[in-house]
């Protein structure tokens, strides 16, 4: 028996080992393929300097060079990825600045982003959280750079990502609105409030992804006794950035002053009950459809920052729908000052 349970030791031990190696074989190739693509990138760039004089030199050279190229090496080498290799050394111009944890495909998604501080947020975020490509893209396509400069600056957003700074307020992590796209749920179709905790559960890793940076699950339904009463939180979360638990409530309607009293409540459990001293006080988040930011302010105290509301889309928003919003928020935020 003994000997069983040593071999059995060994054996995942060695799958381990080889487990490891194939990924490690997998990266290195994959950033093999990146830096091929920017010393072509460098060549091309150095290339088209002798040429200057002439203004459509680079796309004759782009456009000869692909000639011959993707006959013998395939689909890898067409114009419009000499293109990109071009963009790629003009956008990364230091080799030993290249991050040998990102393939080809994260960085074609970061040399499409013409903003500079946008990209570099990108990138850190996709590094500091180990974003795969499709995670990366997910993410630029919702718009979470703009959608987290709705209720922050960009100084203290890029802080954060650098690691500069720790997040200070609840607002610096927590996006609104926030896109649930991929629970597919279709916007016209009605359904309950359990639906809605059914399918981010199912889908719980892609709605951590979304919540932000720090999330883990603690509890979905969570039971809160009070004298004979009882009450239940739709999930609970806890923010180890923040070092705070954060209680969810779901609302498939508009929000209603009822809706952020009963918040508050759990809210008010948790850190009665649930906080240890040395945490920080719990956050309470409304997902709704729809907020009323007057409404929302109304009901609770002034220099609130424990209970959010934030309202959720089953679509990736536009670039003009986050224009709107923006303009919305700056003519709140006049009309009060």
């Amino acid at each position: 028996m003994k000997e069983m349970q040593d071999i059995n030791g060994l054996y995942n031990e060695v799958c381990e080992i080889i487990t490891t190696a194939r990924q490690d074989a997998v990266r290195s190739v994959d950033f093999s393929r990146v830096q091929m693509y920017w010393k072509i990138g460098r060549r091309i760039q150095e290339e088209e300097q002798k040429g200057k004089e002439r203004a459509d030199y680079g796309a004759y050279l782009l456009k000869n060079l692909a000639k011959k190229l993707e006959p013998e090496y395939g689909s890898g080498f067409s114009y419009r990825q000499l293109q990109f290799c071009r963009q790629f050394y003009r956008m990364y111009p230091i080799a030993n600045a290249l991050r040998s944890q990102f393939n080809w495909t994260q960085y074609r998604l970061l040399i499409a982003i013409s903003d500079d501080y946008k990209r570099e947020y990108y990138e850190l975020e996709a590094m500091n959280n180990c974003w795969t490509a499709r995670e990366l893209e997910r993410q630029i396509n919702s718009q979470l750079y703009e959608r987290l400069l709705l209720s922050n600056d960009k100084e203290n957003v890029l802080a954060v990502a650098r690691k500069e700074r720790m997040p200070q307020e609840p607002q610096e992590i927590i996006k609104d609105p926030m896109v649930l796209e991929f629970l597919g749920l279709e916007r016209k179709n009605e359904y309950y409030e359990k639906d809605l905790e059914q399918a981010l559960i199912t889908h719980l890793q892609k709605f951590l992804l979304e919540l932000g940076n720090g999330f883990t699950f603690v509890a979905r339904q969570k039971r809160i006794l009070i004298e004979d009463d009882e009450f239940f939180a739709d999930l609970v979360f806890y923010n180890r950035l923040l070092r705070c638990f954060v209680v969810v409530e779901l609302k498939t309607g508009k929000l209603t002053h009822q809706d952020l009293g009963q918040l508050q409540m759990y809210v008010n459990y948790y850190d009665r009950v649930e906080k240890l001293p040395e945490e920080n006080p719990t956050i309470g988040i409304l997902l709704c459809t729809a907020k009323n930011d007057t409404a929302v302010k109304m009901t609770l105290p002034e220099h609130n920052t424990a209970i959010l509301a934030s309202q959720y889309q089953l679509y990736l928003p536009s670039q003009e729908q986050l224009v709107n919003e923006v303009e919305a928020i700056r003519r709140l935020a006049e009309s009060e000052g």
